[in-house]
């Protein structure tokens, strides 16, 4: 099973530097936006970077980066660090540092603009805010999706029947539960299967 961490927190930094990293963001962005009116104050989501899907804001590209390092309140913190903190750490192994990186940022950089032309379909007066690391971490599931469908010999059973789980179980919480992106967490998804896939051709991790 690859998603059982075993490491303590020394060969975890070691091991997983990005990851490590990314937490590490998250958790200082969350501190700043608590000082500074509260991390579900909508005026301060929006200072710090959150997309929203009316002009001249959906138009701010700055935005659809930044607002992965956002979240709001602590459950929402909480519930996506817990996810990179589990499941991301194999995948840093396996393409290595800055192929990962590229896979989680620009994965998440696509989902957020996904989200944002979705939900600015129709929109007519009043704009939505939205934030969260869930975009990239759903592009981290789609890379696994990839190797559970087309590279089986290299993730076992036990986790190949983890990840559909938590991606049927993830799916039905972005459409039943409010105020959930799920336009952003589909995109995230898809982007994560395709970029894996040209990342493991065009850009080959020694590894393999």
């Amino acid at each position: 099973m690859i998603f059982i961490r075993y490491e303590n927190w020394k060969s975890y930094i070691r091991y997983y530097p990005v990851t490590s990293l990314l937490i590490l963001a998250n958790v200082i962005m969350f501190i700043l936006l608590t000082l500074d009116g509260g991390s579900t104050n909508v005026n301060t989501l929006l200072k710090y970077g959150g997309t929203v899907n009316i002009s001249p804001f959906k138009e701010e590209l700055w935005r659809y980066g930044a607002a992965m390092f956002l979240h709001n309140g602590f459950s929402h913190i909480f519930f996506n660090c817990f996810s990179l903190l589990i499941f991301a750490p194999p995948l840093e192994r396996l393409l290595g540092w800055w192929r990962y990186a590229l896979l989680y940022l620009a994965g998440g950089f696509l989902a957020n603009m996904l989200g944002v032309f979705v939900s600015s379909r129709g929109v007519i007066d009043g704009g939505t805010i939205a934030v969260g690391a869930s975009g990239a971490i759903y592009a981290v599931y789609g890379a696994y999706f990839y190797i559970a469908v087309l590279q089986r010999g290299m993730m076992d059973e036990g986790s190949r029947k983890t990840l559909y789980g938590v991606l049927v179980m993830g799916i039905i919480m972005s459409f039943a539960v409010p105020n959930i992106g799920w336009a952003a967490h589909l995109g995230g998804l898809v982007a994560g299967f395709f970029l894996y896939g040209l990342i493991i051709r065009l850009l080959k991790p020694k590894r393999f």
